[in-house]
């Protein structure tokens, strides 16, 4: 496995793999690498020649109340998870190598955004969107692989890629999860022993609007007031929001249609979660 720094570097040496017809898998992430991004390269090494795992805690996606010097780092752990999943290349590069001068041109990202997590985190998917761009013209990857348990995230990415033209297939890996379902997160740690159990309820609650589904249910509003009705009885968590849009359009629909996404948001006394569930009707 090589560690390259440098954006010259990396891009010739992804450009030597691509005109010998090498495939490339790619990883973005931002580092202290968890089960979830474990998966990511998982699905990543047997579908293509090569996988890549960019780490690289972009500033432009940290709001004015996000504290980007406290985001946790440990690149030597990082790196023998990578080497353990069979990683061929980590690119880790520096703020400054990544923006070295003020930009010229800014990305605004106009849709899917004021939805879910997004309209809590104004500029945040502006972010995300512009160091994305960058790390998919550095590394010309063939597939992208990126996590539904951030499908709001996905669902940017997916119009990026259509938006630009870019030439990549995007992978979509689902949620993975704890024994009794529960979706895992870095978060989970944060909560107390009591909390831990209550937590189970919020896939259950997902569970229970799917079925809601199967049975032939369609309205939104019923299906948001039973989950959380639900969530309220079984836990001690603070609602954040139940919501229901198409995916990954993200728009508001007066009955559920084609494929849709339910996702929530809970505040515990330490730890926000968020989970979702995506339902294709159209799926038989």
């Amino acid at each position: 496995m090589k560690i390259i720094r440098t954006i010259i570097e990396m891009q010739e040496q992804m450009q030597k793999l691509k005109s010998n017809g090498k495939s490339i898998g790619y990883v973005p992430t931002m580092g202290f690498l968890h089960e979830g991004h474990i998966s990511l390269m998982k699905n990543a090494r047997p579908e293509n020649d090569v996988v890549v795992l960019s780490i690289f805690v972009n500033p432009l996606q940290f709001g004015p109340t996000e504290d980007l010097d406290a985001y946790p780092r440990d690149f030597e752990r990082d790196h023998k998870i990578a080497e353990d999943q069979g990683v061929d290349f980590i690119f880790y590069p520096s703020a400054e190598e990544m923006y070295p001068d003020s930009a010229s041109v800014k990305v605004s990202v106009v849709d899917r955004t004021n939805v879910l997590c997004g309209k809590s985190r104004p500029g945040h998917f502006d972010g995300v969107a512009t160091v994305l761009i960058k790390l998919f013209n550095i590394i010309q990857p063939t597939r992208a692989y990126f996590g539904l348990k951030d499908a709001q995230q996905v669902a940017v990415v997916d119009g990026l890629i259509k938006d630009f033209n870019f030439p990549i297939e995007l992978i979509p890996v689902e949620t993975v999860r704890e024994e009794d379902g529960l979706a895992k997160s870095s978060r989970n740690v944060y909560l107390s022993e009591d909390e831990r159990q209550q937590a189970v309820e919020l896939s259950r609650s997902l569970e229970m609007a799917r079925h809601a589904i199967e049975r032939g249910e369609r309205n939104p509003e019923e299906l948001v007031g039973m989950m959380k009705n639900h969530i309220h009885e079984n836990t001690s968590g603070i609602v954040d929001y139940v919501e229901i849009y198409s995916y990954p359009e993200l728009k508001e629909l007066e009955t559920l249609k084609g494929k849709v996404i339910i996702a929530l948001a809970v505040k515990f006394s330490k730890a926000r979660l968020i989970d979702n569930t995506i339902i294709d009707l159209e799926v038989k």
